[in-house]
């Protein structure tokens, strides 16, 4: 008998929405954000074992392709707070320090060996591994390694160990990688990689450098895109400005570091006061006082209350659908050709950034989802019927939970469907042709060149 979990708790200890859809109560107020929880998810620091759904299909399912969207690992700031000392955090991988793996030693042994792998342009000169005693703006954290060498050896135990995604002799074709241009990514990417194909040979490794954070490759020049997004960036000013307990925090801030209220929020202080909250630092002090937990809570809450009225006004939708078509049509592309009996590229994983991940769960509909952590999983998997050879299905998973049915494409399906999965057809259809119907077009093209209505 296979059982298959259709309510599974979910890695935050909370049950998945259940399905079936209750009218809420009006009368009841909408329950109070919690900054303080939501900084916590955000941080994902590693700790307890993670459940996930990945793999689950009817036993007569055969997966043939796994595609991987992921946000790189925890980072150090990539502002500084003026006139405060920097977070006081080391970026060598020391595997007696917590949060460590079993796998670290062996990670750090194998990345210092990485001469033979392809890297693309400017991917040849990046370091394998964070390896400063003070971090650099920007650079992965020994819990951003750890972060993704656990995302690595889930996703092994489940694709690799149970369904035999690629056999023990698998080649380069059937990989793709791709990367952006930054340490982060790259070494989060091989962090992933490592323990997902431990000790794997050097030469089979062609990493691709993407130049663009939405991976928009050679299809980027789309100027409604560009519109939607300088529109959103005003609906995002205006919600800032209307704010007045976050005006007085940062009035209060620009004292205590001694700096013009402008010049604090230009540096962008949610950014480096997340680094000390992640990493269980004191945030910093100067004779004038000190930055404490209520100056965070309020940005922070902030940061959250943005999050929602953006997904209440559609303009970062219509910019998420032109962001991110390229990158679909990629990815629908290659699950068609693998449909179609093509062996080669059955694992794909893109490391990027929580610019690249927010508009793809926006353009799929997912509303539901929070705001991409350090290390945040998008998963594609590519199931073939064992009844019927000719059907294939696709499952998406987000750090572990299956929100395929919150995808606007087939989010009714499963009301007629006995399968817990989508028809690939429907994900192509809504790739190729629906994605611009929001835009009166017929193609990519069009609605990047039509004038906004």
């Amino acid at each position: 008998v296979h059982l298959i979990p259709v309510n599974p708790v979910r890695e935050d200890g909370l049950n998945p929405k259940s399905r079936k859809r209750i009218m809420p109560d009006l009368l009841t107020e909408p329950p109070a954000i919690d900054p303080v929880y939501e900084a916590h998810v955000y941080c994902n620091i590693p700790s307890i074992a993670e459940r996930s759904m990945e793999g689950h299909a009817p036993h007569y399912f055969k997966l043939v392709s796994v595609q991987v969207l992921i946000r790189h690992g925890d980072r150090y700031p990539l502002y500084a707070i003026p006139k405060t000392k920097r977070p006081d955090i080391d970026c060598m991988l020391v595997p007696s320090r917590k949060p460590s793996h079993p796998q670290l030693e062996a990670f750090i042994k194998h990345m210092s060996k990485g001469t033979a792998a392809q890297m693309d342009g400017s991917l040849s000169s990046l370091p394998h591994f964070p390896s400063h005693s003070l971090c650099e703006m920007g650079e992965l954290t020994q819990t951003g390694v750890v972060q993704h060498l656990r995302n690595g050896q889930l996703l092994r135990e489940i694709y690799i160990n149970k369904h035999k995604l690629l056999p023990g002799e698998w080649t380069a074709k059937q990989l793709y990688l791709e990367t952006t241009g930054k340490s982060r990514t790259l070494q989060s990417a091989l962090a992933l990689l490592y323990t997902f194909l431990p000790d794997f040979d050097w030469k089979k490794i062609n990493m691709r450098h993407q130049w663009s954070t939405i991976f928009c490759s050679g299809s980027c020049d789309c100027p409604m895109r560009n519109h939607y997004l300088e529109e959103e960036q005003r609906r995002q000013y205006s919600l800032r400005v209307k704010n007045n307990d976050l005006e007085k925090i940062y009035v209060d801030m620009a004292k205590i570091v001694g700096i013009p209220t402008r010049q604090l929020r230009a540096s962008n202080p949610i950014d480096s006061l997340l680094c000390y909250f992640c990493h269980n630092v004191s945030f910093p002090c100067t004779k004038a006082g000190c930055i404490g937990m209520e100056h965070f809570k309020v940005i922070k809450r902030h940061q959250l209350e943005d999050e929602r009225e953006r997904q209440e006004k559609k303009l970062y939708f219509l910019y998420a659908l032109l962001a991110t078509h390229p990158l679909l049509n990629q990815t629908v592309n290659r699950l068609q050709r693998i449909a179609e009996g093509k062996k080669e590229e059955v694992f794909v994983l893109y490391s990027a950034h929580d610019v690249t991940l927010s508009p793809v769960l926006s353009a799929l509909g997912i509303t539901e989802a929070r705001f991409p952590r350090f290390a945040a999983r998008l998963v594609f998997e590519l199931w073939q019927d064992g009844k019927r050879p000719k059907e294939h299905f696709i499952r998406i998973l987000y750090n572990g939970a299956d929100v395929t049915f919150q995808t606007s494409f087939c989010k009714d399906h499963y009301k007629h469907s006995s399968k817990p999965m989508c028809p690939l057809e429907k994900f192509v259809s809504f790739v190729k042709r629906d994605m611009f119907l929001i835009f009166n077009s017929t193609s990519y093209y069009d609605a990047c060149h039509r004038k906004a209505l």
